[in-house]
């Protein structure tokens, strides 16, 4: 079976999100979401865009942040996942360890 690629124009993102051209190119800027070809002259977007979007989105409205905001959220919150993975990580080798002495 082919692999199918969903993705979206800068439009249908907009629709798709409620958020106006000129807060998603602040978006962008801020590196909330990149476009696929970032320096090509229209932007296309993946469905990780997307997810990405609606979220900043949601956290946006929720906690009345400003893109910049949003942004900082985002990172922390990414930090905060790949903490609790190599938490986890450590956790299995530690339990390993401990099995094996």
């Amino acid at each position: 079976m082919a692999d199918i690629e969903i993705t979206y124009t800068v439009t249908e993102l907009c629709q798709s999100t409620g958020i106006m051209q000129d807060e998603l190119v602040e978006v962008v800027g801020l590196g909330v979401i990149v476009p696929l070809e970032p320096t090509a002259r229209i932007w296309v977007f993946d469905a990780d865009a997307l997810s990405c979007l609606k979220r900043a989105r949601r956290l946006q409205n929720e906690l009345d942040l400003d893109w910049s905001g949003v942004a900082m959220t985002l990172t922390l919150l990414e930090k905060i996942d790949q903490l609790k993975k190599e938490n986890g990580q450590l956790r299995r080798q530690l339990d390993r360890f401990v099995q094996t002495s």
